[in-house]
């Protein structure tokens, strides 16, 4: 600090790690900035916010407002994907401060000829900073304080509106204390908001037993975007090792016709710039990606960083793995689970500079070569969190648009961290919390601590490696309540299908995983088949599309009711121009019934407004004029979805 600085700013929120990493946005969305702003003696303070896209040269600036107890705030909106830097600045104000005093003299009456003329001193300093349309008005004023025989204009002007918005319109700093930079990353808006599905691409045939192709893919995606899904996301699409290959139910020994796990990767047919040849070729690739567009479908790739034993990275650049004394590599174990198809790859070798390039070539490749614009991320936490951070760096650097999904069902410190470092999205533990207050307490976590501004949740019900408990014997009522709960307590769902909307639950007794893993084998499905959950599953998927408080996870409260299995929400965007209201049945056997409390603060409306609630899955509306409603959910729809129209 400068011996003449008097402000202290401090406590400048938000920010993650003293400005260490970025907070997350997506273009038109607000930064709200606070910060404790405060002076030695009783002058007036002023604080600002200066903002700007970091390549920029020139900064933006919003005035801060005073709120209690020497704290300031001022939002400013992002416009653009990119990285943006913002700042807050304190300062003594003179100018105001002088104000002040005269105005409190000239309404005791008092004679304040000297304080005009001083008042002209910062006029002449002001006009250096106005726009020229304002120096007529400023020149007339410095003439008007100087002239003792026009003291009564120069009183009734300097008690003046317009005068006191001069001020503040151009401050004169004599001495700025200025916070830390800190930075804004902001992605596309479907970073914020997307629909994911899931399937295994060698499911997709229409014969029986037959490995499917990038063609049969094509033959979905009418059905995949009925279903209202906006993002493909498949398994590993690369040649898979043939060494140490599992087979059916992860079998350590796999049959001649043993299909392997497509996160074995590499083979003699290539590694991960490899397409496995059993899916079609690099043009049916491409072909498939572009055509999805025409669905207004992305295909998100799975980023897979490891190796089957023949991937040829093992022979190229051996120094990438592992070598026990034996002279064989040491292959992947999470005990007591061991997966002898996989060959991690040894971030700690000297060679990690290669290593790391080659990594990101691999990314980039795909982005270049096939449009791809979203990579799901298979278990990040299994490598160094300054290696995520350097590569999404690199990639964004060229292509700003690549979004990152982290799969990491670890650690919550290390899943915020992995955040931090820049993955677009995270999966999240909303799998496993089946509660009215296991849901409320987690979604309170993500949503109102500072995990808001740099952790993106995508809540799944289910994924190829999780087949949860509560799915396991679950009837319709539990699949309708799983994935309204995740598509509108979260504004990134996404679920592994058809598993799912066809309710196959058949689980390895005692664990959360599937019988006949489609991970191991191909599987055969009846992809025309439609039913309720297909059908409410579009329709809710059609509604997050139209409705832009369920685009958004962070503006949401929960509300209260008397009966403690049924549980309400209210979402609203950032203008609150669009209000949602959910009232979901927790038990998916039996009816239940209650009250549920509106939230008219939030709603800025008073008891006796009459208030139109439309079902938005059912059609139906309702007038609600109290702050108390009932409520009645059968099993059969376990849930209420209010558009509220004031």
């Amino acid at each position: 600090m400068q011996n003449k600085e008097r402000v202290i700013v401090e406590n400048v929120q938000p920010q993650v790690n003293k400005g260490a990493f970025y907070i997350k946005r997506v273009p038109g969305e607000k930064v709200t900035v606070t910060a404790d702003i405060f002076s030695d003696g009783h002058d007036i303070v002023s604080a600002s916010v200066k903002y700007k896209v970091q390549k920029d040269k020139k900064w933006r600036e919003i005035r801060m407002a005073p709120t209690v107890n020497d704290a300031w705030k001022a939002n400013f909106i992002v416009e653009k994907e990119g990285l943006y830097a913002y700042v807050v600045e304190g300062w003594v104000d003179h100018a105001l401060n002088w104000h002040h005093g005269i105005v409190l003299k000239i309404s005791d009456g008092q004679q304040v000829q000297s304080e005009l003329l001083e008042g002209a001193e910062y006029l002449v300093a002001i006009k250096k900073l106005s726009p020229k349309k304002e120096h007529v008005y400023i020149d007339n004023c410095i003439a008007v304080f100087g002239d003792s025989s026009k003291y009564q204009q120069a009183i009734t002007e300097v008690s003046s509106e317009k005068f006191h918005g001069l001020l503040l319109d151009y401050p004169v700093k004599t001495t700025i204390t200025s916070s830390a930079s800190f930075g804004v990353n902001v992605e596309r808006l479907k970073a914020r908001f997307s629909t994911w599905y899931e399937f295994f691409p060698r499911s997709t045939s229409e014969e029986k037993n037959k490995h499917g192709t990038f063609k049969d893919c094509e033959r979905l995606l009418p059905k995949v975007a009925e279903m209202g899904f906006d993002v493909l996301y498949f398994p590993p699409v690369h040649p898979i090792g043939e060494i140490n290959r599992k087979g059916k139910n992860n079998a350590t020994n796999a049959q001649k016709n043993d299909v392997g796990s497509p996160w074995g990767i590499g083979s003699k047919h290539g590694g991960h710039k490899a397409i496995h040849p059993d899916l079609g070729n690099l043009d049916d690739f491409k072909q498939l990606v572009k055509k999805a567009k025409d669905f207004k479908i992305e295909i998100a790739m799975d980023f897979a960083l490891q190796c089957a034993p023949d991937h040829p990275y093992v022979k190229e650049h051996p120094k990438w793995f592992k070598w026990r004394p034996d002279g064989t590599v040491q292959y992947a174990e999470n005990p007591p689970k061991k997966y002898q198809d996989i060959l991690p790859i040894y971030f700690e070798t000297d060679d990690w500079k290669n290593l790391w390039e080659e990594l990101l070539s691999i990314a980039l490749y795909w982005v270049e070569e096939c449009e791809i614009g979203i990579f799901r991320v298979d278990n990040p936490h299994t490598k160094p969190f300054n290696f995520w951070g350097w590569l999404i760096a690199e990639v964004k650097k060229k292509h700003p648009e690549v979004l990152f999904l982290a799969e990491a069902f670890t650690k919550p410190k290390v899943m915020q961290e992995l955040g931090k470092q820049g993955f677009s999205q995270s999966y999240t533990y909303f799998t496993w919390r089946n509660t009215k207050e296991e849901l409320t307490s987690y979604v309170n976590e993500l949503t109102k601590t500072e995990q808001k501004e740099y952790y993106r949740p995508n809540f799944w019900p289910n994924t190829p490696d999780i087949n949860p408990y509560a799915l396991q014997t679950a009837n319709e009522a539990m699949y309708l309540q799983k994935y309204f709960l995740a598509a509108t307590l979260s504004s990134n769902t996404g679920i592994y299908g058809p598993v799912f909307e066809q309710m196959v639950c058949d689980a390895v007794p005692g664990k959360e995983e599937y019988n006949s893993s489609e991970k191991y084998q191909i599987q055969n499905w009846d992809w025309n088949l439609e039913n309720k959950l297909t059908r409410i599953i579009a329709k809710i998927n059609q509604i997050r599309k139209q409705n832009t408080s369920l685009q958004q996870t962070n503006n949401i409260d929960f509300c209260d009711t008397d009966n403690d299995m049924l549980m309400a929400y209210y979402k609203y965007d950032d203008q609150k121009s669009n209000e949602t209201f959910m009232v979901v049945n927790m038990d998916a056997n039996q009816m239940k019934q209650g009250w549920v409390k509106m939230p008219l603060h939030q709603l800025g409306v008073q008891e006796g407004h009459q208030l139109r609630m439309e079902d938005l899955i059912t059609g139906s509306s309702y007038i609600w004029d109290k702050e108390w409603n009932y409520i009645e959910l059968h099993p059969a729809l376990p849930f209420h979805l209010f558009k509220i129209h004031k």
